[in-house]
């Protein structure tokens, strides 16, 4: 049986958020913006161990079971999971979940799901949400250039969701500069992820607004 292991990215300096702290260590509520998510992982019964990825010069620590300090952070997000990707000893059919350190708000729920529907899955898959507004593509003076439909077009969440042997591979082939997730990498070798129905309670953490709103979500959880 094929053990299911987290990995999350932490590297990185937050600075669209325009703090002195990183993003994901931001108190949120009493807690680190990062220890939400982490709770969740730890405390679920199918996840073995999760790695929180973080720069070489960082000194957080979380005291939580299962949880494990890895300094191993690259120049960019993929190069931080490969960077772990080669420290781990697993097994090539392991799951690998890679989940946004700033997006706090996932939930038991999305979780069982995503178990529930890649179990059995060849490639893996990810949580996703139909997009919903229209979009407009725009030009260098950011007017209306023209409308792009909508249909079939999901927004990427996390936690991607891929066997190790599967992922490493794609990281390494298509190098660490590119993909800005781990599907991209995955599709990268002709695959095609499974998406898996998300939530938008389950954001990112990207502009100060947003964390109001996390905020929000967390306070109406507890």
């Amino acid at each position: 049986m094929a053990n299911n292991y987290v990995l999350i990215p932490a590297a990185g300096n937050g600075s669209r958020m325009g703090t002195a702290l990183p993003k994901q260590h931001l108190p949120v509520l009493g807690k680190p913006l990062i220890q939400y998510a982490l709770e969740i992982f730890c405390h679920h019964p199918k996840v073995t161990e999760v790695y929180v990825l973080l720069a070489a010069e960082d000194k957080q620590d979380y005291a939580l079971p299962k949880c494990r300090m890895m300094h191993c952070g690259g120049a960019t997000r993929a190069q931080t999971v490969l960077n772990a990707l080669q420290q781990l000893q697993c097994a090539a059919d392991d799951w690998i979940l890679v989940h946004d350190a700033v997006r706090p708000c996932i939930n038991n729920e999305l979780l069982d799901r995503l178990f529930t529907e890649l179990e059995y899955d060849a490639v893996g898959g990810l949580l996703a949400m139909p997009v919903a507004d229209t979009l407009k593509r725009s030009s260098p003076d950011q007017r209306v250039a023209s409308t792009q439909s909508r249909a079939d077009l999901w927004q990427a969440q996390t936690p991607q969701m891929f066997r190790f042997g599967l992922l490493k591979d794609a990281l390494q082939k298509l190098g660490t500069a590119l993909p800005t997730d781990e599907a991209q990498a995955i599709e990268f070798l002709g695959h095609a992820p499974k998406l898996v129905m998300g939530d938008s309670s389950n954001l990112k953490v990207t502009y100060p607004r947003d964390l109001a709103l996390a905020e929000l979500i967390l306070r109406n959880n507890l």
